[in-house]
């Protein structure tokens, strides 16, 4: 085994990779990346490969595709031999994917130092395959970049040793300030899909719970229809399986359906609307940087931290178009009061403090 002094990054979808593009951006040469390929859909990966910055090694694992065990099994076993071969001085995983279980079992596998970025978050529902990943992840790990308070105290709950918790913010805030457009260039996205400011509702809908269950994408579909707006809708790939295999295109047909978008094309498009409707965690986090109302629509959420200001929880059904109205009822008056209320996921530099607590936890010169 060749030991290094850069760190390693594993991942293997759009959301950890916007979220690490700053990490990436900030140890440059010294960070090498496992990509495992989990979101395999083929414009999928190629929006992946545009949007982020090329670290100083890249491999690519392609395990996409299979099932969630079978995938999480032949990737520990993939970056386990990928770690063997050079031993960096930290692995660093974001967030609760099988991928980021995956990188935290074969650095712990290999003895390597172990980084959680977005540490501490938790729903406590048992039936979200996510909160046990991030559970282990957190227990596993050396070093817990916790982006709140509130995450840091989950730790310190759970038995978590404080001198293993800092609460660094989440890197999102630095990635949405990089890669938000201008106005002009807002105002281009919009005028290119018909749109007008303020006129319309954005949504994303993928989550198992919401388009595995067949009744319960009808009713989210159904009441997105019956808004008094219209509904522009990026169909995430397994969304479009499910709208086909249920036979739901024709309720799919009533809404402005478009493909999955680039990253500043999708800050457009939510920070133009009057409000995002998501069952995405990562949103939950944009909208408190982009000042933008989101019902979330999910049984329980790991970002409480936003409910009562810039988010509004409600299970699928018919709570979500009432949701949304309430946040129509006034769109200037609502943009007004989402203007004075600071994130909760802090400001400046995430990746920062981040890269300076690796350093001080691998106790050798590791390039930040």
């Amino acid at each position: 085994m060749r030991e290094t002094n850069t760190v390693t990054i594993v991942c293997g979808t759009r959301p950890e990779l916007i979220k690490l593009a700053p990490l990436v951006d900030h140890f440059g040469s010294a960070c090498t990346m496992i990509y495992t390929g989990q979101h395999y859909d083929r414009s999928m990966y190629s929006l992946i490969r545009r949007e982020v910055p090329e670290p100083g090694g890249f491999h690519e694992l392609r395990l996409g595709g299979l099932r969630r065990g079978d995938q999480l099994g032949r990737a520990v076993a993939a970056v386990d031999e990928v770690l063997a071969a050079d031993r960096p001085a930290a692995v660093i995983v974001q967030g609760d994917t099988t991928s980021a279980l995956a990188g935290a079992l074969a650095a712990n596998a290999c003895d390597v130092p172990l980084v959680h970025v977005e540490a501490g978050l938790r729903s406590y529902d048992r039936a979200m395959p996510e909160e046990h990943n991030r559970v282990v992840i957190d227990h596993l790990a050396d070093l817990c970049c916790a982006p709140t308070s509130l995450n840091r105290h989950n730790l310190l709950a759970e038995g978590v040793a404080d001198s293993r918790v800092v609460v660094t913010g989440n890197t999102v805030v630095e990635a949405l300030a990089h890669a938000l457009p201008g106005q002009d260039e807002e105002n281009a996205v919009l005028a290119g899909l018909g749109l007008t400011r303020d006129r319309y509702v954005l949504a994303t809908i993928h989550r198992p719970e919401n388009v595995d269950d067949p009744g319960n994408l009808e009713i989210i579909l159904r009441e997105l229809l019956s808004l008094p707006l219209p509904v522009v809708l990026p169909l995430h790939p397994r969304t479009a399986a499910r709208v086909s295999s249920f036979g739901l295109s024709e309720l799919v047909r009533g809404l402005q359906v478009v493909e999955p978008r680039p990253y500043r094309d999708f800050l457009a498009l939510a920070h133009g609307s009057a409000v995002v409707v998501s069952d995405s965690g990562g949103i939950q986090e944009e909208v408190s940087v982009l000042k933008r109302p989101v019902v979330v629509v999910r049984r329980s959420t790991e970002r409480p931290e936003i409910e009562g200001t810039f988010g509004t929880l409600v299970p699928p059904g018919p709570l979500v178009g009432n949701a949304v109205r309430s946040w129509l009822d006034d769109v200037a008056a609502h943009r007004l009061a989402l203007r004075e209320i600071p994130s909760p996921y802090g400001t400046g530099s995430p990746a920062a403090r981040i890269a300076l607590a690796v350093r001080k936890m691998a106790g050798e010169p590791v390039a930040v």
